[in-house]
């Protein structure tokens, strides 16, 4: 199959400006939103402490959710192009970025920690196997320049 190429289209709008723009650290909100057409709109602020708001989702929190929806969604594939059944799924992902003194910083590590349900224990031992072939086909791991791991655990229903 030929190389095919893919574009993504969404729109960025700071909500923040509470009269004076920037004209100073502690005078915006970080608040701001991610249209893609047709789709819902996300609310984002800052991870700092400072300045964002607990309750809105974060930049970094979308990374994350990335790497384990990628992840979960290249694995169900493959485990049902290979007849694993599966019949539950759920990753509690974490992911780990250093914050530099002289500012900025970078993540460090994604956890994966998928709980999967097979259907029976004849499926065990694939359904474990197919984690590491959907790590390699993840779109989003393979675009990442820090260690993405995985660590899942299979169970029959």
């Amino acid at each position: 199959m030929p190389e095919q190429l893919h574009h993504y289209r969404l729109t960025t709008t700071w909500k923040g400006n509470r009269g004076s723009g920037t004209s100073g650290i502690g005078t915006y909100d970080r608040v701001h939103t991610i249209e893609v057409p047709g789709k819902p709109i996300l609310t984002l602020t800052t991870d700092n402490a400072l300045y964002g708001d607990r309750s809105v989702l974060y930049p970094e929190d979308l990374l994350v959710s990335a790497l384990s929806s990628c992840h979960m969604m290249s694995y169900l594939y493959l485990c049902a192009k290979a007849h694993v059944i599966v019949t539950a799924y759920v990753d509690r992902a974490e992911g780990r970025m250093v914050e530099w003194e002289k500012g900025g910083g970078r993540f460090e590590e994604v956890m994966l920690r998928p709980e999967v349900t097979v259907q029976n224990a004849s499926m065990l031992e694939r359904a474990k196997q197919l984690h590491e072939l959907a790590h390699k086909i993840c779109y989003i791991a393979n675009s990442m320049n820090f260690p993405i791991r995985c660590e899942p655990v299979i169970r029959t229903a």
